[in-house]
């Protein structure tokens, strides 16, 4: 129930704007936003790096209304990426993008006008050294943004995918992503989705994310395993020995501020480890689902805001 509710949040604009002003929200959201500009994220990320552990950065934002906000948005990842070439940061970062803030919902050639702003932002990330991810956003542009990713593919072979887990399609999907070069970020999602596509409970989304888990570790692919579960970190490691795989052929991935500490344990043991950096202004849907999506982000956001308050 609680999850539901912030779900709900997450989409209220009253609510966002009461949380947006409220004096301490700013100085909570530093612990888990890199900052709102790329200068600022690109420094942060510049920290983890020097940490031993790989980024992925995301410029927040969504529900793109118009061309020119999307195209607003490509721009900010070309500027992204500059600066992290000139960083030389390229090596150990890529960029995570979401469809839907390069035009993905717009009226009419929305899909077109997404594919080739990711087209471009994939190329300036080719020519700089490194790859691009396209985030999974809700159920109903599922399909959407898997036909994007193969439209990519055709020229960016390295784009990343990523897949839910509480999504009742994915097991399958994993069986269809999980070829030779294929990476794929495996997450257990986090948007409010019916009972007729997606699992409700805890313990039969964890059921899924493992099924889905073996078909990725067991296939030709790079299997990119997004949790901050103990459990999913230590049965992970166990796939890898019954099959044989090299810590260089798969990754661990955790958020920004989530347990730092135990990022840099998985990295100082040799795992490729991999943060999930978010930046920008537009923060808010981001961070509240974060909170529905574990209940220990919400308990640590309530004694962030009791202590700075």
């Amino acid at each position: 129930m609680l999850r539901q509710l912030l779900l709900s949040m997450s989409r209220s604009a009253r609510i966002r704007h009461l949380v947006e002003r409220a004096p301490v929200s700013r100085t909570v959201v530093a612990r888990f936003v890199a900052g709102a500009s790329a200068e600022e994220a690109v420094a942060s990320t510049r920290k983890l790096v020097d940490k031993g552990l790989l980024a992925s950065m995301d410029h927040l934002g969504e529900d793109t209304l118009d061309v020119e906000q999307a195209t607003a948005t490509r721009d900010a990842y070309l500027r992204l990426i500059e600066l992290l070439g000139d960083d030389g940061l390229t090596a150990a970062v890529e960029v995570s993008v979401k469809l839907s803030a390069v035009g993905q919902a717009l009226p009419g050639d929305g899909e077109k006008v997404a594919l080739e702003n990711a087209r471009a932002i994939c190329a300036a990330a080719r020519t700089a050294g490194t790859t691009v991810t396209l985030d999974m956003e809700d159920h109903t542009t599922t399909d959407s943004t898997l036909g994007i990713l193969h439209e990519l593919r055709s020229d960016f072979p390295e784009t990343g995918a990523v897949l839910q887990a509480y999504l009742r399609r994915t097991e399958g999907d994993c069986r269809d992503l999980a070829g030779r070069d294929s990476r794929v970020r495996l997450c257990k999602g986090a948007y409010k989705e019916p009972e007729s596509v997606a699992f409700q409970g805890r313990g039969d989304v964890d059921k899924a994310y493992v099924r889905a888990l073996e078909v990725l570790m067991t296939g030709e692919g790079y299997p990119m395993v997004a949790t901050h579960d103990p459990r999913l970190v230590a049965i992970t490691e166990e796939l890898a020995r019954r099959t044989g795989r090299s810590k260089d052929t798969y990754e661990f991935q955790m958020l920004y501020g989530i347990r730092p500490h135990e990022q840099e344990r998985l990295a100082a043991q040799g795992q490729r480890m991999r943060v999930y950096v978010p930046y920008g202004d537009e923060w808010y849907g981001y961070l509240v689902r974060r909170m529905a999506e574990r209940p220990a982000n919400l308990a640590f956001f309530l004694r962030s805001v009791a202590t700075k308050g």
